[in-house]
């Protein structure tokens, strides 16, 4: 199949999912094609049958604002005409899959793309639910010709939100279980972060409010006032600079330590012990599967799609939104019982690699592409 795949190039659970799913459809010899303002965030090294195609925007005195969603537009349509593209798969609704509308209207002289889109979260629960985005969510996804979501919990939400009548198609997230296991191939040392009688406890987000990032130091402090423990924050966003203040307020300084994007977060996990995800909302938390992976128990939050993730008291734990006394107790009790907590690690590995390997998942897209196409 020849498939063009658009995304939001930055650091983020969409464009991670989008990068990799290219790059495992384009080892299976199908033809991927990324359309973006950027090279995705893990698309760095060279691949047979993988191509990038850049969207340039020109910034004209009468443009408050570059027109993106239109140059994507033309671009989609000039790389399916190019190549006789027959999906056009979007990741995230707004604008991509508004863009992709468009382009297929500019096709002439070539077969008409299907368009497949992806819904990854914030483009439904804070995106397409601002009443200014609503009725061109809610067209854009209808237009489209397939639809997934990457957990029931936001399938079910969209169609709530959005009164979608149309099936939407359940395809989880999935991690490369050779890249993100225990104990890989250059992996860091542990006494780079932590002493030897000292835990190490991780975060990884995109340090937006939704993440409560403040929840996850105040997590931290209770728990390291009672186990000598270290925290690793991986990642950047609008909330970096509030959580320096809060690890300073608390005199955490020599505790905590921030580590910004980080491109081979495979090689880090492995040395935690447990990984905090306390957000708000999380359609599915790639994050919290990616560290699971790797062996570490997650305490994150219920009411989010990490219900789909996190097995609590056998891989993990989960607790309302806010009981950072809770998730602190959790994180101290297992922490305490060593036997418990190695229990923890291999459930944790071995769910991530038996419900949510690569293999699993990518057959799943390669199996609604041929719906679709034949649909």
């Amino acid at each position: 199949m020849k498939v063009g795949i658009t995304c939001y190039p930055v650091a983020g659970g969409s464009g991670i999912v989008a990068t990799e799913l290219g790059q495992q459809l384009a080892l299976r010899g199908h033809q991927v094609h990324f359309i973006s303002y950027a090279l995705p965030f893990r698309l760095d090294k060279y691949q047979e049958n993988l191509y990038f195609h850049g969207v340039e925007t020109t910034a004209y005195p009468l443009f408050k604002h570059p027109p993106y969603t239109l140059t994507l537009a033309a671009k989609m349509a000039d790389i399916a005409c190019q190549f006789e593209l027959e999906i056009l798969h979007v990741h995230y609704a707004i604008p991509h899959a508004t863009s992709a509308f468009l382009a297929r209207q500019l096709v002439t002289g070539c077969p008409l793309p299907r368009i497949i889109t992806t819904l990854h979260g914030t483009d439904i629960t804070l995106v397409g639910s601002d009443p200014s985005f609503y009725d061109i969510t809610r067209f854009s996804i209808n237009a489209s010709d397939g639809i997934t979501a990457v957990s029931a919990y936001l399938a079910d939400e969209t169609c709530e939100t959005f009164k979608i009548e149309k099936k939407i198609k359940v395809i989880h997230n999935f991690i490369d279980v050779e890249r993100f296991k225990p104990k890989t191939e250059g992996m860091c040392k542990r006494r780079s972060f932590a002493k030897d009688d000292e835990f190490v406890i991780t975060h990884t987000s995109n340090f937006r409010p939704v993440k409560r990032t403040m929840d996850v130091i105040d997590v931290f402090d209770k728990l390291s006032n009672k186990l000598p423990a270290r925290l690793l924050l991986i990642g950047e966003g609008p909330e970096t600079i509030l959580a320096r203040r809060q690890v300073n307020k608390r005199h955490l300084n020599g505790k905590v330590t921030f580590l910004g994007n980080q491109t081979r977060i495979e090689a880090i996990l492995p040395v935690s012990d447990v990984f905090l995800l306390p957000s708000e909302e999380e359609s599915f938390g790639l994050a919290a599967l990616e560290a699971l992976a790797c062996g570490v128990p997650v305490i994150g939050t219920v009411d989010t799609g990490l219900v789909e993730v996190v097995e609590h008291e056998t891989n993990g734990f989960l607790f309302r939104t806010g009981d950072t006394t809770s998730m602190a107790e959790a994180g101290i009790s297992l922490l305490s019982d060593k036997d418990r907590l190695e229990k923890f690690k291999v459930n944790a590995s071995r769910l991530a690699n038996e419900r949510f390997n690569a293999n699993k998942i990518v057959t799943e897209y390669e199996e609604y592409y041929k719906e679709i196409l034949n649909g």
